[in-house]
């Protein structure tokens, strides 16, 4: 009987990634005791790069606890890419749901963010918003502008819990607030001059953004945002976001 190339390469990796896999065609491997040292070397290599890509996790969990998770993990969830940085897309989605974690109710979007650190990270670089081609128009002009994001560009709500302020003293090495105000929570990540910088952004600020990324115009945005968010300073916003550098060049931008 034959194999197919495919049906060996299947084979090969459900044995590295799962210990109770059993297929003939790679029966004699398995069996040699240098497989399972290359199998103990596949699953450090991808535990490695998930501590890479989760830092702030690492932090709040501890080095032993969250290497362990991480192997359960790998073996549950075998990288697709060999870019092992963008490995653990679904690593938030796993601490969800990891009973071991239940303790720590944040734990998953506090990898969202990380998630969303190597996003802003690894993005392609695009020219920026330029003001002052802007500040000659007319208001009734500008509404109908839309105004494009940066791929660099990454925004978070989060309704219950305060993940921002957890993930940022995490990720600064800072000491935690004395009594952390158990409410909602924004972080908006950018990279304005080729580093990755984070701020607390509003409920209304990340429905506008979200308006934004939708290819709806300012104005529509604008009112968008201020329907989730009444008491939302729009123009603050506005500035803080040209300031943290959201935007793209409007040069190539529609007008409605």
């Amino acid at each position: 009987m034959t194999t197919s190339l495919g049906h060996f390469q299947d084979a090969f990796v459900d044995a590295l990634y799962d210990t109770r896999a059993h297929h003939a065609v790679v029966a004699s491997l398995v069996a040699q005791p240098g497989f399972s040292v290359y199998r103990n070397t596949v699953v450090k290599g991808c535990v490695d790069a998930l501590h890479a890509n989760f830092p702030t996790v690492e932090r709040l969990v501890g080095t032993e606890w969250f290497r362990a998770a991480a192997a359960r993990y790998v073996r549950q969830s075998p990288p697709t890419d060999t870019r092992l940085l963008h490995y653990g897309a679904d690593f938030p989605a796993f601490l969800d749901a990891f009973e071991h974690a239940r303790r720590l109710p944040y734990l998953g979007n506090v990898a969202r963010i990380d998630l969303a650190w190597t996003d802003v990270h690894t993005a392609a670089d695009e020219p920026g918003f330029d003001v002052a081609s802007i500040a000659s128009l007319a208001s009734e002009v500008l509404g109908q502008m839309v105004f494009p994001l940066r791929r660099a560009v990454r925004w978070l709500w989060f309704p219950q819990q305060p993940v921002y302020t957890i993930w940022r003293c995490n990720r600064e090495a800072t000491d935690m607030p004395a009594e952390l105000d158990w409410s909602g929570e924004g972080v908006l990540l950018t990279r304005p001059a080729g580093r990755v910088m984070w701020q607390p952004i509003s409920a209304g600020g990340c429905v506008f953004l979200g308006a934004c990324a939708a290819s709806q115009t300012l104005d529509e945005a604008a009112h968008a945002a201020l329907d989730a968010e009444p008491s939302l300073d729009f123009t603050q916003l506005l500035g803080s976001l040209i300031t943290a550098g959201a935007f793209r060049s409007t040069t190539s931008s529609t007008q409605r």
